[in-house]
């Protein structure tokens, strides 16, 4: 998302976050110095373009000259992203209030979901995944899983399937793309619930729909990749400064655009600011939680040192013992 600034003030974990503690330490000088001279952003960019040839500095080919042009264009007007690019499914906000109905009964909720065919598939999937599975027989039915998993849980997997469709990427070279983003935006929303002190479930929303800004810029490059030059590609680190500088910027006006809750696109708006450290409230959460889901993932690929990882971890306020136990969760997604 961005390069580490230095530490800002703690925030209290949540009490489901008991087993990973946010760190009480002090921080020291040092390690917020290591953490400020690491470029996190570059780092997670490298990754999710592992495929890329080797980095062509601050020149941009016509390609990325290309998709940079159309980036600028889209912050202008972005209703015609929203409407062609990245269309929010329609029955997410639909479906997600009605979910987040306490009274609600337990035969509507079943009947909302089974209405789409495919959305139960996904559900059932995600309620197999290492990352959320709860015993040894995998969950076979809607009903099952309402039982197992309570309705605030099934109400996440259902947001989560829905926001999967914006994630269509057909190009096999790209397909990895598609893949570790939506693993980076599950992991971001699973930290955020955590770690939110109050209403846990826009911090799910939130940090599942963070990185949009991101996704719609890919597919922009992936338009027109089909129209580039043989053997152009999106290695230059200017085209990498503008993707993780424009995109949450694109993020927050997707949010307004799309008449998502007033909250969210005021939090990504903070995120977008780079100059400034969010000091609380979900946009805090949000931050931390990507640095967090960042550091995982670089450290799964053996890209994160050992160094690197201590000082981003307490510019978060999480010492390297919590971050491993952590980490292990993390790795099943």
């Amino acid at each position: 998302m961005r390069k580490s600034p230095a530490p800002a003030s703690q925030s209290t974990p949540s009490p489901q976050l008991a087993q990973t503690p946010i760190a009480k330490a002090p921080i020291t000088k040092a390690p917020e110095q290591k953490a400020a001279e690491v470029d996190l952003s570059a780092l997670f960019y490298g990754l999710l373009f592992s495929q890329q040839a080797e980095s062509a500095g601050g020149t941009a080919n016509n390609l990325e000259r290309k998709v940079m042009g159309e980036i600028e264009a889209a912050l202008s007007s972005v209703k015609c992203i929203a409407d062609t690019t990245l269309k929010l499914p329609s029955k997410i906000i639909e479906l997600d209030k009605k979910l987040a109905n306490e009274d609600i009964d337990t035969k509507e909720v079943l009947a909302l979901i089974e209405q789409d065919p495919l959305l139960s598939v996904e559900v059932l999937k995600l309620c197999n995944s290492p990352a959320f599975r709860r015993s040894d027989s995998d969950i076979t039915n809607l009903q099952q899983a309402l039982v197992q998993l309570g309705r605030v849980q099934l109400r996440r997997f259902v947001t989560a399937s829905l926001s999967r469709e914006m994630i269509d990427i057909k190009p096999i070279y790209f397909r990895r793309f598609g893949a570790e983003i939506w693993r980076h935006s599950m992991q971001v929303a699973f930290l955020a619930s955590e770690l939110a002190e109050e209403d846990n479930e826009s911090a799910f929303l939130l940090g599942l729909l963070h990185d949009v800004g991101k996704i719609a810029i890919f597919k922009l490059l992936i338009d027109a990749f089909h129209q580039a030059e043989p053997g152009e590609q999106p290695r230059s680190l200017l085209f990498s400064q503008v993707m993780t500088t424009k995109s949450l910027t694109l993020s927050a006006l997707l949010a307004r655009e799309w008449q998502l809750p007033i909250s969210f696109a005021k939090n990504l708006a903070l995120l977008a600011n780079t100059n400034n450290v969010p000091q609380q409230g979900l946009a805090r959460v949000i931050w931390q939680a990507n640095i967090i889901s960042e550091c995982s993932m670089l450290r799964q690929a053996n890209k994160l040192s050992g160094e690197a990882l201590e000082g981003l971890m307490q510019s978060v306020g999480l010492d390297t013992d919590a971050f491993e136990q952590l980490h292990q969760k993390l790795i099943e997604f």
